[in-house]
């Protein structure tokens, strides 16, 4: 077992030891193969011999032509601008007191029975008595602040029989010994794309966005497998 969790984490560093993480392939990626096979062609406008001298001849090639995502393949830029904060505070408190007695002072004769039997000093004037106490009290906060600006360009994957586009991105950068990533999908319309072929990630419909990396950097912030395991099984 230690040697399988010893050759479990060696696994996910081998690829950069010693020398820098390699980039994601991109031959296979899904852009690539929305690039390479972009679906049904679409209808395309005949350019007339007296077009050619306009400088707006309704062609995507055109001067003043819109030159916005539309189809498989096609590329748009993808703007993250997060700034958002976020407080939650709560306050309770609870108190609750209770006093409860029980006196027989006559039944049958009982209780004047039981007083003989009784030590001295104890009567049985007060049968039953309860008294109780309780309070609870609970503080909470949350506070939390997040901010993110990125640019990513995206490639239409896939259109939609009600037109909307799916979108898949991703970038990576190398630094040194680290490779920071970003990854970027979801669903988009094509009228929240704006003239110059851009659209914010709050308009992006099942919006996935993932900023990480690795590298050794991140290796040495991640806790150890065997810590890991720890953690997943001991019950305290």
């Amino acid at each position: 077992m230690l040697f399988a969790l010893i050759a479990l984490g060696a696994c996910g560093r081998s690829d950069h030891l010693g020398k820098p993480p390699s980039f994601t392939p991109t031959a296979a990626s899904p852009e690539t193969t929305a690039m390479v096979d972009p679906g049904l062609p679409i209808a395309i406008i005949e350019e007339r011999p007296v077009d050619r001298a306009s400088l707006w001849s309704g062609t995507r090639a055109s001067l003043l032509g819109d030159r916005r995502a539309v189809v498989r393949g096609d590329i748009l830029t993808v703007v993250i601008e997060i700034d958002e904060e976020a407080e939650i505070s709560n306050s309770t408190d609870r108190r609750r007191n209770g006093s409860e007695s029980l006196n027989i002072p006559n039944l049958a004769g009982i209780p004047q029975r039981l007083d003989r039997e009784l030590p001295e000093g104890a009567t049985s004037a007060d049968l039953v008595g309860l008294n109780s106490a309780s309070s609870s009290g609970g503080d909470g906060s949350v506070t939390r602040s997040e901010k993110l600006t990125l640019r990513v360009a995206a490639t239409v994957i896939d259109v939609l029989p009600n037109g909307v586009l799916a979108i898949s991105g991703s970038q990576e950068l190398r630094v040194n010994f680290e490779l920071r990533e970003l990854l970027v999908t979801g669903y988009v319309r094509p009228a929240d794309i704006s003239r110059q072929n851009e659209i914010t990630y709050d308009k992006i419909a099942s919006a996935r966005v993932s900023y990480g990396g690795r590298g050794q950097i991140t290796d040495v912030q991640q806790p150890r497998i065997g810590q890991q395991v720890l953690d997943a099984v001991l019950p305290f």
